[in-house]
């Protein structure tokens, strides 16, 4: 009889974990690169005791993230014994750390700019306390706040990872007020992944895609008027926290669910489309024709797609960026699921693009399965392009 030795199983190698992203740039990582699959939105209170506290938490957060995204060593260690102080790193992702496609986006909230840190003079000229539309159910203890973090990342562990790194470097200046977390599904089968009503979410984003002009037109924030000149670079940066009732929306038939959105649910295909444009795989990709259908007897006047952008050149300068993720939160009191989306977009001008969509979309037939209960307006700041450069520096100018 022959003895045989059982394989050993192979260890997974996460040094072939994807690389990071760049970090220093104009504008800051986290906006333009696809959904990563892990994500978690964090909203604090600044805590700093003065101007140049806040100057420092600013810096430190630049420093940190400057690491985490990097990869490298920490500099600045505990003791290896363990004995005579506590380790810079928390040891979830091993003995290092790796880029894993991290992400850490900083903005801020009109908050900041009250009187505390004599900022007043240069906020952002849209930047408010989030505005709550008539189908809005917010609760003030998920809304707002003086900073947000957004950070992403292509496992849910480097996510948690940076948080607690980020929050253990700034824990005398920021406490937090809320937080969510998210994740994007894979695509399925192929396109844009889908949200938890099963449809296709941000198709309109690949009209971005190699187009500077747009992006310089619709998400990049610019100086003059009455915007500040700090503002260069940045963009302003819209979080919304929506429950999906996915029982009651599971009850309704798919034609029903179809003609709520005005796409097809398996290809994202717009239901009334432009002759010829349809390609087998591709079908998202096709652009409504809302011309051949004035009545709304394919997709009615009222879907959700159709109200957004009607597609006859009045919504053009309406289109703001996406890059939403999906939620699970366990259960509800009565027993219902607790899912939804973080829902997250980038403007250059707040009230040209988000509000003003949202305001067109009041009373759409989607409102009953769905309820915003959370979020917050932000304004992301610019990047940093040198390594003496902290986010924030030009707040202070």
């Amino acid at each position: 009889m022959t003895n045989h030795t059982p394989a050993t199983p192979a260890v997974p190698d996460v040094s072939a974990a994807p690389s990071g992203r760049a970090f220093e740039g104009v504008h800051q990582a986290g906006i333009l690169e696809p959904a990563q699959q892990a994500a978690i939105v964090v909203a604090f209170l600044v805590t700093a005791a003065d101007r140049p506290a806040l100057q420092r938490m600013f810096q430190t957060l630049t420093s940190t993230i400057r690491y985490l995204t990097g990869g490298d060593v920490p500099t600045g260690r505990g003791s290896d014994d363990g004995l005579v102080s506590t380790p810079y790193e928390n040891g979830v992702l091993g003995p290092g750390t790796v880029p894993d496609g991290l992400t850490v986006t900083v903005s801020v909230g009109a908050s900041l700019f009250d009187d505390r840190f004599g900022l007043a003079g240069v906020k952002p000229a849209r930047l408010r306390a989030m505005d709550e539309f008539p189908n809005d159910a917010l609760d003030p203890d998920r809304c707002d706040g003086d900073l947000l973090l957004q950070i992403c990342a292509d496992h849910r562990d480097t996510v948690l990872h940076a948080l607690r790194i980020l929050m253990r470097a700034t824990r005398a200046d920021l406490q937090v007020l809320w937080q969510q977390e998210g994740f994007t599904s894979p695509p399925r089968p192929t396109g844009t992944p889908r949200n938890l009503f099963g449809f296709k979410d941000g198709t309109a984003n690949l009209e971005f895609l190699d187009r500077p002009d747009l992006l310089d037109r619709l998400v990049w924030t610019k100086p003059g008027g009455d915007e500040p000149n700090w503002v260069t670079g940045g963009s302003y940066h819209v979080v919304r926290l929506i429950r999906m009732f996915v029982e009651f929306w599971d009850r309704i038939s798919i034609n029903e669910q179809q003609r709520i959105f005005g796409r097809d649910r398996d290809t994202g295909a717009p239901l009334s489309g432009r002759p010829g444009e349809r390609v087998a795989g591709q079908e998202e990709l096709q652009l409504p024709s809302y011309y051949r259908d004035a009545h709304g007897n394919t997709v009615p006047l009222t879907a959700h797609t159709r109200l957004a952008n009607p597609h006859d050149g009045t919504a053009d300068d309406r289109r703001m960026l996406r890059r939403g993720f999906n939620y699970s939160a366990g259960v509800e009191p009565n027993g219902q699921l607790d899912l939804g989306m973080i829902f997250i977009c980038f403007n250059a001008d707040l009230d040209r693009q988000f509000v003003a969509v949202q305001t067109l979309l009041i009373d759409e037939p989607l409102v009953d399965y769905i309820s915003p209960f959370g979020g917050g307006y932000f304004f992301a700041l610019p990047g940093v392009q040198d390594a003496d450069e902290w986010l924030g520096r030009t707040m202070f100018d």
